[in-house]
């Protein structure tokens, strides 16, 4: 008995310890009933399981009927819940955006409904489909989908979708955060496929606790293969492979033979990534070789390959590759210095799933749901996202189009005849595009709002029929907004209610409004002599911002679309700023704006710190523009501003920590940096073009960046490229050279040569600095070469080389000929159209966008014909037909 009682301590602790190294693990045991506990421990599994109730709005529960085939299955797949309302219903998940994460969902029918009817419906992450559940069309009557994915918001919403007559349902929904630095892309989210290891043993299937990921591995055991074991240590590498994985492989009994492995593909542009993990786990004899080539759909994929003895080496692809069959073939060859057969431990196969459709301006999303909030709205529609996919738009609401680099807004919001109470919603106000707002016939109190007044584009407002009081903003009645507000009795409408401007001024009043206009007259031309003899900037910030808290209501009057709440959320004080960088201790660099540090918000995130030096030729103006900028745009190829600090004369911004630091470093090796490859150059520039493009035509008003160069290119660790430094920042009239007021501003060689003489300013000021980035790229040389007096600028040297038309001359020679030459003349082409002198000339960032893809195209071209499935992403839907059973 004391035995018995011991085992049973033991096996607690071991379950308890599981459950705590489950960081960051969401399990949700779908339709679990109120009357049983949750949070519970999975026994089998060691997992803790927790009700789905508090992740969605809707839905109903059930339990899988009473089957003998069913009786092994573990209790996360026995209830469910099920979505006989709406079309779309949509679970609502706190993640962290920017993280890799394995996202399971498991469907079990189990005839709930005593229908037998299977049903089919689709499943989307946010706006994108993701897959369509088709229980009719495979054997037993459950299965899985299972996806890698990056959030790009702290929220995920998985929807179900109803696609026909059938009922949507979901069985369990479980997600793990993964390391970023494993199953790397350049695009996309990958969709499992396949995930197989080899093993005689009978256990079936791998997962949590014995892999820390909770992947399923299938086993697979075939005749034509003979299984070999270990119980040695393997050494794991950065996939962290499981136990049985490392110590079991597997060979062709026939030695002579080549070893295939083939899958189906869905649609003949299915993209693919594949891994193959292989140890050496045999004690091989001195007169003993073991090394074999892979190819992939009869191209290269990988050789030789030798497995190293008690090391897992991952062998994966770098680009994403289509099969030129229907049946995709990977096969494993012996070559003949072998004298053993090929092996291999497991693999992995994996669908691209490209997510192309944008979500709704998160601002925008924001605000609707306080909307909701405000007026508990429960409409059924009303679940992911607002705009996307067009078909489930919200009921009352109107978008704009959408293009990739442009989230779709809000243009129309109609919540007529819905039951609201109260005052009008102060969320409204952060539907800064809203063109149309009909609120009428509903039982809304209080006065009329001035913020409608300050929304821009809105044309018409419909507030009839509600109960609201007091009299008509002036704002709204200067507008020309048509403006509907019969039927609220207690609402004055008559000029005779707004609060009049007085044309019989005092005498008084008139001599003060005279004696402050003089002293204001006198302050300037003493501001005005003073800044002659002091930087300009460093007085604006001495004598127009005296504390943060002026700073902060000047941020927060801009063009910044952050509640306020966030932007107090958002400033950090000088002394929060020396602690998170350790009173300054880890230099990064300098810039314009002054020295940048390292440091960690929180003691974990981590951050870059721009301090401002009292020797630097910017100040104010330019932290204010960049603050002002980074609030209200957000787009993946942007740099993101964690917060800012105004303290006295200590101006700080603070952004997220880019490991990779900036573009010039790598192409030139400074500090150590590794020299980037034509494959990776080309990546990068369509991410700068992207970031560009967002500026020019994705922002309200547009925005012109006025500083492109490679320093200011910044890359994270997956060399994915941001746009950085927007002091110099402004804003122009879409489509029309503005004359921009300030002075010239820019760095000498990427300065548009017209913008410079004319004082034009436009997007494709932008455009020909890029082209010297792109240049930059391409060359290696230097912008403005110090060491010659003819051909300085790099667009005479390019011109000088392209007279002898070899492209070997103007690639950078670090290089080493690896590119694809037609890639190479493509690029050099769009860099001189862009740093075209004539500014009609040069192409917009949306035809440069164009231009890069072709150039991508054909260097993945070149890279696949050379070294075989050099595929980027393999997306890979779960190979399992059956919900895990308990072993």
């Amino acid at each position: 008995m004391e035995i018995f009682l011991t085992l049973l301590l033991v096996l607690g602790v071991i379950h308890l310890v599981q459950a705590q190294n489950q960081q960051g693990f969401i399990n949700l045991d779908c339709g679990l009933p109120a009357s049983e506990p949750s949070p519970y421990l999975q026994s089998e599994t060691g997992l803790q399981f927790s009700s789905d109730a508090k992740f969605i709005q809707s839905g109903e529960i059930a339990t899988v009927q009473s089957q003998t085939n069913l009786r092994n299955t573990l209790k996360p797949y026995m209830t469910l819940r099920f979505f006989p309302e709406g079309t779309r219903n949509c679970y609502n998940l706190p993640v962290d955006k920017g993280r890799k994460y394995l996202i399971k969902a498991w469907f079990l029918y189990g005839n709930y409904d005593s229908r037998d009817i299977k049903p089919k419906f689709d499943l989307y992450l946010g706006p994108n489909l993701w897959a369509t559940v088709d229980i009719q069309n495979i054997e037993g009557n459950s299965t899985a989908q299972e996806i890698l994915h990056v959030p790009t918001s702290n929220s995920l919403q998985i929807c179900l979708v109803k696609n026909g007559i059938t009922t949507p349902f979901i069985s369990s929904l479980e997600l793990r955060p993964l390391g970023n630095d494993s199953y790397i892309t350049q695009f996309g989210s990958l969709k499992l496929r396949r995930r197989i290891y080899y093993t005689k043993s009978e256990n079936n299937y791998i997962r949590y606790p014995d892999d820390a990921y909770d992947r399923l591995w299938n086993a697979r055991s075939l005749a034509r293969l003979t299984y070999i074991s270990t119980t040695s240590d393997v050494s794991n590498g950065i996939y962290n492979l499981p136990k049985s994985v490392l110590q079991n492989a597997a060979t062709p009994t026939n030695a002579s033979l080549p070893w295939t492995i083939e899958w189906t593909r869905e649609n003949p542009d299915d993209q693919f990534y594949v891994y193959l993990h292989f140890a050496e786990i045999q004690d091989l004899q001195a007169n003993e070789t073991r090394e074999f080539s892979v190819l992939l759909d009869g191209n290269l994929f990988a050789n030789p390959v030798i497995p190293k003895k008690f090391e897992i080496t991952t062998i994966q692809s770098q680009y994403p590759r289509t099969c030129e069959r229907e049946n995709c073939s990977l096969q494993l060859t012996r070559t003949p210095r072998s004298t053993l057969p090929p092996l291999l431990n497991a693999y992995e196969i994996y669908r691209v799933i490209q997510f192309v459709q944008p979500e709704t301006n998160e601002a925008e999303v924001v605000a609707l749901k306080g909307i909701q909030e405000t007026y508990r709205l429960i409409k059924i529609n009303w679940q992911g996202d607002p705009c996307v996919p067009r078909h489930l738009m919200w009921d009352g609401l109107t978008c704009s189009n959408t293009t990739i680099s442009r989230p779709p807004r809000v243009t129309s919001l109609n919540l007529s005849s819905t039951g609201l109470t109260g005052t009008i919603a102060a969320a409204i106000q952060n539907l800064t595009q809203l063109e149309t707002l009909d609120l009428s016939n509903n039982k809304l109190t209080g006065e009329v709002p001035e913020f409608l007044g300050n929304i821009k584009s809105l044309l018409f407002i419909d507030l009839s029929g509600n109960d609201l009081n007091g009299s008509i903003p002036q704002s709204l009645q200067s507008k020309g907004i048509e403006l509907l507000l019969h039927g609220n009795p207690r609402l004055c409408q008559t000029k005779s209610c707004t609060k009049p401007q007085s044309k019989d001024f005092p005498v008084v009043v008139v001599a003060t409004v005279a004696s402050v206009i003089i002293l204001i007259v006198v302050l300037v031309l003493v501001f005005l002599l003073v800044s002659r003899k002091k930087n300009q900037y460093t007085t604006m910030q001495a004598q127009q911002l005296p504390s943060s808290t002026t700073a902060m209501l000047n941020i927060t009057n801009a063009s910044s679309h952050e509640p306020l709440n966030e932007i107090k959320r958002r400033m950090f004080t000088y002394s929060e700023v020396i602690k998170m960088t350790n009173n300054f201790q880890n230099n990064l660099g300098k810039g314009g704006f002054g020295m940048v540090y390292h440091g960690f918000v929180n003691g974990t995130k981590q951050v870059a710190v721009k301090v401002l030096s009292q020797f630097s030729t910017q100040g104010y103006k330019e932290f204010k523009a960049e603050v002002d900028l980074l609030l209200r745009v957000h787009h993946t190829n942007l740099v993101t501003l964690v917060g800012y600090c105004y303290e006295g004369d200590h101006l700080a911004l603070i952004y997220e920590f880019l490991p990779n630091g900036d573009l010039k470093q790598h192409l030139t090796g400074k500090g150590g940096r590794p020299i980037i490859n034509w494959s990776i150059r080309l990546g990068i520039a369509l991410e700068a073009a992207l970031g560009l493009e967002y500026l020019h035509i994705g922002c309200t008003p547009p925005m012109v960046h006025r500083d492109v160069k490679t320093a200011n290119i910044l890359l994270d660790d997956n060399f994915k490229a941001k746009l950085a430094d927007f002091g110099l920042s402004r804003s122009f009239q879409s489509g029309i050279e503005s004359h921009d007021s300030t002075a010239i501003a820019g760095t000498p060689g990427y300065l548009d040569p017209e913008y410079n003489h004319s004082g034009r300013l436009g997007e494709k000021s932008d455009v020909y600095s890029f082209g010297i980035v792109l240049l930059e790229m391409i060359t290696n040389q230097p912008v403005i070469s110090q060491t010659t007096s003819e051909n300085s600028h790099i667009t005479k040297w390019v011109s000088s080389k392209l007279i002898c038309g070899d492209i070997i001359e103007i690639m950078d020679p670090n290089l080493r000929k690896d590119y694809d030459s037609s890639s190479a003349w493509r690029a050099v082409e769009l860099a001189m159209s862009c740093a075209n002198p004539s500014y009609s000339k040069r192409p917009s960032m949306s035809q440069v966008i164009n231009e890069l893809k072709e150039c991508i195209m054909c260097e993945n071209s070149r890279i696949s014909n050379n070294q075989g499935l050099e595929s980027q992403a393999i997306n890979i839907g779960l190979d399992s037909s059956v919900v895990p059973k308990a072993r």
